[in-house]
């Protein structure tokens, strides 16, 4: 019961926010009684924060997932691969970008301890594409760059239910335009900056070839 409220809990945060969900919407999705939601999770802030820590860990184990599949291979086939896989997760669960655009702007108590995960994911995403040596030296210009990244994915994401119309087109057409526009941008930005080093890469290959 604890796992089906929270995985509601998602759902109607990821749509409305922290302050336009209340517990009786929750409890409403979910298909309960609003003092078996209490019983459960308490007030909607300890919920709140709940989901806040599981879309983070969810985040954490895509990534390890995705890093697991691109590690070794040259940078844009790693960001080839690495767009296909997060955004169809994020596809899947769009709540996972809306609440991070919310983080944004809304205001919810304990606001630093529901936010540590953000640097390390950062951090992360900055290493595994050669950005960086060591995951604890990150540079504020690279921490920008990862931002902007995934600012431009999570953006889409949310933006489906509004672009969508204005494009007149379906959702399987406008997932493969938001990828193939997503690597337009951001594969020449990032692999640009490998210069030489990945000119190199390519030699090396079509000569094994």
């Amino acid at each position: 019961m604890k796992a089906r409220i929270l995985k509601g809990a998602r759902r109607i945060f990821g749509e409305y926010g922290f302050h336009g969900t209340t517990t009786r919407m929750i409890a409403r999705k979910v298909g309960i009684d609003i003092s078996t939601l209490y019983y459960h999770w308490g007030e909607k802030g300890d919920l709140y924060e709940a989901v806040i820590l599981d879309i983070n860990e969810d985040l954490r184990q895509k990534l390890a997932e995705v890093e697991s599949v691109i590690h070794g291979l040259p940078l844009v086939q790693r960001m080839d691969i690495a767009i296909d896989l997060i955004t169809d997760h994020l596809f899947l669960h769009p709540e996972i970008s809306n609440l991070i655009l919310f983080r944004y702007f809304g205001k919810t108590r304990r606001e630093i301890s529901l936010d540590f995960k953000v640097p390390e994911f950062i951090s992360d995403i900055a290493r595994s594409m050669g950005l960086c040596q060591d995951k604890k030296n990150v540079s504020t210009r690279i921490k920008m760059q990862v931002l902007a990244m995934m600012n431009s994915i999570h953006n889409f994401i949310s933006g489906e239910n509004f672009f969508r119309p204005m494009l007149k087109i379906e959702r399987q057409e406008y997932i493969a335009l938001v990828k193939e526009t997503l690597k337009f941008i951001l594969i020449p930005a990032f692999a640009g900056q490998e210069g030489p080093k990945l000119k190199a890469q390519s030699s090396k290959q079509e000569k094994n070839n």
